[in-house]
């Protein structure tokens, strides 16, 4: 008893003095904490909230008349539509290709892994200018596959295809660099027991990975899609800029503001600014339910280690 007793003193008295000098270096006074926040409130004012409210005062300007003629006109339906099928293609693409990357990396060990890796990472390194004129060299007029693709009469550049295989290209890290850490973390046990049991591959992973995966996923299939349909600099050199057959949304507003079609053009913006909108809230009730879903499972562990009786 004494000892014990003796044993708390000191471990009071040491522990006493940690805690007060953790409080001191973890704690700012009122002024610095004051500074900061303001920083970042004056920040955010200035560089994103004063940006996205003059895209929808601009678009507004002359009355809800000249915006929503600026939103059906024929062109900018052209441009939506044209947006919405390049997403809609490019999207699943790259979903297939990120989890099987994801897949390949986080689960097994084989040669050219690390190659892999890097080169995932290639559209993160690279202009998007640079991109698209990639496959201008590769399927223009004058590239390595050009006269072929002329012969046939099949058209890449300056046309759909193109446009997708650019967008495909700048977007495509995005749901394997959101997979790739999560599908590592947690390790492979559950699908070695998946198999150890008798499930087929694709029972396991429609049963087992794809579960635990599920919000990641959606996390990074969100932000491949805002890339995808605000993507500016490949789609760009690719389109030809052809009205009504190859603009993007982003190309289209370029095109009214050059014109001086202000209120169009930022009428245009308005949508990609919605959309940005759209993308940040679906973000951030992922990360919440992600955070939820993670507590969660912690204190269900938790609550089967005391079941237990395990420390």
């Amino acid at each position: 008893m004494a000892g014990s007793a003796a044993q708390s003193i000191a471990r009071s008295w040491f522990s006493a003095p940690d805690v007060s000098r953790r409080r001191l270096a973890t704690s700012e006074p009122f002024w610095v904490r004051a500074v900061l926040i303001a920083l970042a409130l004056a920040f955010f004012g200035l560089f994103l909230l004063l940006p996205l409210a003059a895209v929808f005062a601009e678009a507004f300007k002359k009355g809800w008349s000249a915006y929503a003629a600026g939103v059906v006109h024929p062109d900018a339906l052209a441009a939506i539509k044209l947006t919405l099928l390049v997403a809609a293609t490019a999207v699943p693409l790259n979903l297939v290709f990120g989890v099987a990357a994801a897949w390949a990396i986080a689960k097994f060990e084989f040669r050219g892994k690390q190659l892999l890796t890097t080169l995932i990472d290639l559209p993160f390194s690279v202009s998007p200018v640079i991109s698209g004129l990639i496959y201008i060299l590769l399927f223009g007029a004058q590239g390595w596959f050009g006269p072929l693709l002329e012969t046939y009469d099949v058209k890449i550049v300056f046309a759909v295809p193109g446009i997708v295989l650019a967008t495909v290209f700048v977007t495509f890290p995005f749901v394997a660099r959101e997979l790739i850490p999560l599908m590592q973390a947690q390790g492979s046990d559950e699908e070695e027991a998946s198999v150890v049991l008798g499930a087929s591959g694709w029972t396991t992973f429609r049963t087992v990975t794809l579960p635990n995966i599920k919000w990641g996923l959606l996390y990074g299939v969100i932000l491949c899609n805002a890339r995808a349909m605000g993507e500016f600099g490949a789609v760009s050199v690719v389109s030809g800029h052809i009205r009504g057959l190859t603009n993007t949304l982003p190309l289209q507003v370029e095109i009214l503001y050059n014109e001086y079609n202000f209120v169009a053009a930022f009428a245009v913006a308005s949508l990609l600014a919605l959309l940005a909108l759209l993308t940040l809230g679906v973000k951030s009730f992922i990360e919440w339910r992600t955070a939820r879903a993670g507590s969660g499972g912690n204190s269900g562990q938790q609550n089967q280690f005391i079941e237990r009786g395990q420390p």
